[in-house]
């Protein structure tokens, strides 16, 4: 059986990523919306102002991600 392992990144939630980054959690989350650095979103809270529902939940920034973006 041929096994893999799998590499499992810690997540950082917005605050601790833009404290890194030295940004502002709304720069992080334009970041996002442009691909420049892409969230993973965690939970279904609904939002009911958001224009597209199928995108819901918090942000979360893999820690590897941060570092490419630091080291450049």
């Amino acid at each position: 059986m041929d096994e893999t392992k799998t590499k499992i990144s810690r997540l950082l939630k917005i605050k601790e990523a833009a404290k890194l980054l030295s940004v502002h959690p709304a720069t992080l989350r334009r970041w996002d919306k442009e691909s420049r650095l892409v969230a993973i979103r965690i939970g279904s809270r609904a939002h009911p102002k958001r224009s597209n529902p199928n995108v819901t939940g918090d942000r979360r920034y893999r820690l590897e991600d941060i570092q490419k973006l630091i080291n450049g």
